[in-house]
């Protein structure tokens, strides 16, 4: 098999400098290794991601002082991190890390207990990792390697890798945790308190002096988030229309906002089972089986707009400030999905060789999205469209084997997925029911990577080791295509299959100097192939029952990075300070561009930006003990600078901010314990105000924009006994408003009853 890669010449240093490392001989007989890695965080727990590169662990600790919701919650305070949570159950919580923004969900790989949960369909805001396949209560660490420093990870990782780890059944015993929280909202036409609450349960069973384990849990949600879209007037020429008063004028936005979507409705229910078994020989078994009911409800529409007769008008030509508008684009809608996770692991000694084997499948077995075509239909249950998917999901496997050869650690592997789609569109006659579905569109697709690692870990000394890696990706994108209804028929056009592979080699060098000090540099490149969803959804042009070809790109190039990491970490008696510089240039990267076609229809697609680059600096600041005992901190601040340095398909882009990504983001934790019962804790979060678009013209404080936030969490924990804790907190204490083109989360009030036995 031959190999090629984009960037494949600029690579050769590196990639041949990999290869005699790792076939360089032993130095001695026997296996060195660190006294100890850079790793921030908790450290009394080995990392389930290898740490090159920035490498933070959370724990126990961390967790006890964060009101945490969902499971992504549990995060928020990392360096230089942020997850785009719009409301309390947001199922499109996209992660966001250094330079990889909240629309650029296929450059981080997510993990839970080993098995793959990242959503690689897609590459965007709507393609999230499936954090609920387990609940807050059951994580005992979470780990996040920031950039694709280890060959270990394929081309998804050009952002990082989170790991997300369960509570092993040490012993027998059950949990409950009880939420209720609340959020007073204010803004335009709403005044109200949005709330909900959470059960999450379930018990562990080990076998005394036996093999076998058991984990079982549960978990029900029921919330009401925020509206997430406001509604802006559109002008209209000439005069006339309804008259009406109502609508708000916001002097940031270009129209008045005359209304809103429906505040989210939405319930969650998760049952998990977990069984391990431990053969005589010493190997771990374990399954885990997961599912995942949601359902959301949009069917509380508003309008500000009321006639001079006092009656609430929904759409149509109004008269407004006396000029004539348009008030359109009010709908109703709901959705219900159900999700399965069925996985299977072992890890042992095959013949002297640390051996391990993950594989997963994710699929979504129903999912139903119901929605009306403007306001009126939606109240009297009309006219609307229905959109199915069959059965989308993916694949996974992973395989590994490990052995020390005196002073070198071998590592080999192979990764294999395969992600797949369908979804198609009805007109229907009624919306709530979908009557008389007939076919409108469908889209379909699938990729499929290959992928096989080696790694070398050497020690150079005690106390210095150098590891290469090269990582090679045969990838593949195939049976997609495109449908419509022309006139009585169901016409389908095809996508072109491809195959590519590409070569990624990594050099990660980490030294301890003296009893304080310790140095890691770390280099790598990373080729991430487009998603289905970014290769296979195109327009389907009626003129010519094609597919659009200005709508697609069939010639998406991957995404190639390379990538430096360089860290320096002091260590004093109480307080660890560690500095990195990172930089990343990406050639081709995916991004989505709007423009009209030759029939003169907006249309939305990928394209290749030729190169994007970015650089950065991260202080990280971990104390314990600080001034007086119990006193802890943990305080990260980071700039970078992150721009498009060449576009071709749109020269105006070139030497912008990349949008979505802030100049600087500083996030922090104190934590104090009055007594050994009694807890109490402050958090923030901030970042500066990036740039919406990728021309650095749509930049503003309010509704549809990116914009600066800074938040302030509080809480206090009381331990009632061994078994019983009771938390409050709130977060976002200071009411500040702030977007992600959504509405996020204002004041937030949170209690928590834990009980464990």
């Amino acid at each position: 098999m031959s190999f090629s890669n984009p960037g494949a010449r600029s690579n050769a240093p590196l990639c041949l400098f990999a290869l005699l490392l790792a076939a360089s001989p032993a130095q001695a007989s026997t296996a060195d290794g660190l006294d100890e890695v850079i790793v921030v965080g908790q450290r009394d727990a080995p990392l389930t991601v290898v740490p090159r590169g920035l490498s933070v662990s959370l724990g126990a600790e961390e967790f006890a002082a964060i009101n945490a919701i969902n499971v992504e919650d549990l995060m928020k305070y990392a360096p230089n991190f942020f997850v785009r949570k719009r409301f309390a159950g947001d199922d499109n919580a996209v992660v966001a890390l250094r330079g990889t923004n909240t629309v650029q969900s296929a450059r981080t790989i997510v993990m839970v207990d080993g098995f793959v949960v990242s959503n690689f369909l897609g590459n965007r805001w709507d393609f999230p990792p499936k954090w609920n396949v387990v609940g807050p209560s059951e994580v005992r660490q979470f780990d996040i390697v920031y950039g694709p420093y280890s060959a270990r990870y394929g081309g998804n990782s050009m952002g990082g890798v989170v790991s997300v780890t369960t509570l092993d059944p040490q012993q027998s015993g059950g949990y409950l945790t009880l939420q209720t929280f609340g959020m007073p909202f204010e803004e335009y036409g709403f005044d109200e308190t949005f709330d909900g609450y959470s059960v999450e349960g379930g018990f562990t069973w080990k076998q005394e002096s036996g093999p076998w384990s058991v984990r079982a849990g549960f978990r029900h949600f029921d919330n009401v988030g925020q509206s997430m879209t406001y509604n802006l007037l559109i002008p209209a020429s000439g005069a006339g229309g309804t008259a009406v008063t109502g609508a708000y004028d916001d002097p940031r936005l270009a129209t008045p906002v005359f209304g809103a979507a429906s505040p989210v409705d939405v319930t969650q229910d998760q049952l998990r089972l977990r069984v391990g078994y431990e053969t005589a020989a010493g190997w771990k078994i374990e399954g885990l089986l997961f599912g995942w009911l949601t359902t959301q409800e949009l069917t509380d529409t508003r309008s500000f707009l009321t006639s001079t007769a006092g009656v609430p008008v929904y759409q149509g030509r109004v008269n407004y400030g006396g000029r004539a508008w348009n008030a359109t684009g009010l709908t109703f809608s709901q959705a219900e999905r159900t999700e399965y996770l069925a996985g299977v692991k072992l890890a042992g000694d095959l013949r002297g060789w640390r051996s391990a084997v993950n594989l997963s499948r994710y699929w979504i077995a129903s999912q139903d999205s119901r929605s009306s075509r403007d306001f009126l239909t939606g109240q009297s249950g009309g006219a609307g469209t229905q959109s199915l998917q069959d059965d989308p999901g993916w694949w996974t496997l992973d395989a590994s084997v490990e052995q020390d050869f005196g002073r070198h650690a071998v590592a080999l592997g192979v990764n294999l997925n395969r992600y797949e789609t369908r979804t198609d569109t009805f007109n229907v006659t009624n919306w709530r029911d979908a009557t008389a579905p007939v076919f409108s569109t469908g889209t379909y697709g699938r990729t499929s990577l290959a992928g096989v690692f080696v790694e070398d870990e050497i020690a150079l000394t005690g106390r210095t080791t150098l590891t290469a890696g090269l990582r090679a990706d045969q990838w593949r994108a195939y049976d997609g295509g495109i449908g419509k209804r022309i006139g009585a028929a169901d016409v389908y056009d095809a996508y072109p299959s491809r195959r590519e592979e590409s070569v990624s080699p990594k050099l990660s060098l980490q030294t301890v100097f003296g009893p304080e000090w310790s140095l890691q540099l770390s280099l790598g490149t990373a080729t991430r192939f487009p998603t289905v969803g970014e290769l296979f959804q195109g327009r389907f042009d009626d003129i010519a029952q094609a597919i659009d070809p200005q709508s697609f790109d069939p010639d998406l190039r991957a995404e190639t990075s390379q990538d430096a990491s360089l860290m320096l970490r002091r260590s004093f008696d109480r307080v660890q300070l560690t500095g990195s510089v990172f930089y990343q240039d990406i050639e081709d990267a995916i991004f989505s561009y709007q423009g009209l076609n030759q029939f003169g229809t907006v249309v939305s697609n990928y394209k290749n930006i030729d190169r994007v680059r970015q650089y950065g600096v991260e202080l990280i600041f971990e104390g314990r003990d600080l001034l007086v005992p119990r006193l802890d901190l943990d305080f990260s601040v980071s700039w970078m600078d992150a721009r498009t340095v060449r576009s071709a398909a749109n020269v105006a882009a070139e030497d912008r901010k990349f949008p979505r990504i802030p100049d600087w983001r500083a996030n922090g934790n104190l934590r104090y314990a009055f007594t050994p019962a009694l807890r109490g804790s402050v958090g923030w979060r901030y970042a500066t105000r990036p740039n919406s678009d990728l021309f650095g013209l749509q930049r503003g404080d309010a509704y549809g924009f990116q914009t600066e936030y800074f938040f302030v969490d509080a809480r206090v924990s009381w331990d009632l006994n061994e078994h019983a804790q009771l938390s409050v907190g709130v977060d976002n204490v200071t009411n500040t408003r702030a977007y992600v083109s959504h509405p996020l989360p204002q004041r937030t009030g949170f209690a928590e009853f834990r009980l464990r036995m």
